[in-house]
């Protein structure tokens, strides 16, 4: 029996709210947001390079990466994070002019485009948290010589746990690639498509996670967590009224636990509010409330005071 992570996305978008800005930074937030594009880019055009030199899909890689910063303690904490939820070896820091870099190696990732794709946001995402930049990156590969993971019907549970696995240590883009092959195996599975979606928002790609909830969805109309998902994501990036189809969906379902009905109606509550109409948000949140939601009350103290 698969174990799933539920996971309700909270009410608000990381791009337009972000971590307070502060000029003493050397990876400042506007940075981060201005070059998230060309990382995107950037890491189609290392495929695309080692793909002319023979990479075929899945391929075991190993990738080697260079983070700098213009402080020594800064890479020291993101080296210490890195070996601890990634299996992955560090280098040791060396200063060169006023900058500070460390170099490191992963394991062996198996290779796709997509797969590169959420490896170079992970890597660019840990690197801004410890103020560090991902300088540079490549893949060294025996085209002649490639090994490749298993891939039939008996190894679907694994790579499902193993992404289970790989997500609650911190490893996020290792969570993507398990849970990619398992849908590879069995491309009707919602459980792999939902996991999937909930990290791939995690990497700030809001597209690509609501068209894994969708697809979840699709193979399982009463999916009541990514449905709920589903809400939030479209609720904070403006499709509100996509937001309260999915809530109200959701209440419609028979034999609801008591957590999912009242994060159904807070949400619905804060997508009404969103909307500039709080009698409903009122109406939404209290409902919240009266079926356990004690933190709907900070809400209506808030809002609905008449």
């Amino acid at each position: 029996m698969k174990k799933i992570t539920i996971i309700i996305l909270t009410m608000f978008s990381f791009f337009n709210c972000g971590p307070k800005k502060t000029n003493e930074r050397y990876f400042s937030w506007e940075e981060f947001t201005k070059n998230f594009g060309k990382e995107m880019v950037s890491a189609e055009d290392v495929f695309n390079n080692m793909s002319k030199s023979g990479l075929k899909d899945n391929c075991l890689t190993k990738m080697d990466f260079t983070f700098i910063s213009n402080k020594k303690e800064n890479l020291q904490k993101l080296a210490k994070f890195i070996t601890t939820h990634y299996p992955y070896s560090v280098q040791e820091i060396k200063k060169y002019g006023k900058l500070w870099e460390i170099n490191g190696e992963t394991n062996e990732i198996p290779m796709t485009a997509n797969n590169l794709l959420y490896w170079g946001l992970d890597m660019y995402k840990r690197g801004y948290e410890f103020d560090s930049k991902l300088d540079a990156y490549g893949g060294l590969f025996d085209p002649k010589d490639q090994k490749f993971p298993i891939i039939d019907n008996t190894k679907n549970n694994y790579y499902f746990d193993k992404g289970l696995d790989c997500y609650n240590k911190g490893d996020l883009s290792a969570a993507i690639f398990n849970w990619s092959l398992t849908i590879q195996i069995d491309p009707t599975d919602p459980n792999a498509y939902y996991s999937r979606a909930i990290v791939k928002n995690e990497l700030y790609t809001w597209k690509s996670a609501l068209k894994d909830y969708d697809k979840a969805i699709e193979i399982a109309p009463k999916f009541i967590s990514a449905l709920i998902n589903r809400g939030g994501l479209k609720d904070e990036n403006g499709d509100y009224q996509g937001a309260i189809s999915d809530y109200e969906t959701v209440l419609k379902l028979d034999k609801l636990e008591p957590e999912e009905k009242q994060q159904a109606y807070f949400n619905l509550g804060n997508t009404y509010l969103n909307l500039k109409d709080k009698n409903k948000a009122c109406e939404n949140w209290n409902k919240a409330l009266e079926n356990g939601a004690k933190y709907a009350k900070e809400r209506i103290d808030e809002h609905c005071k008449y």
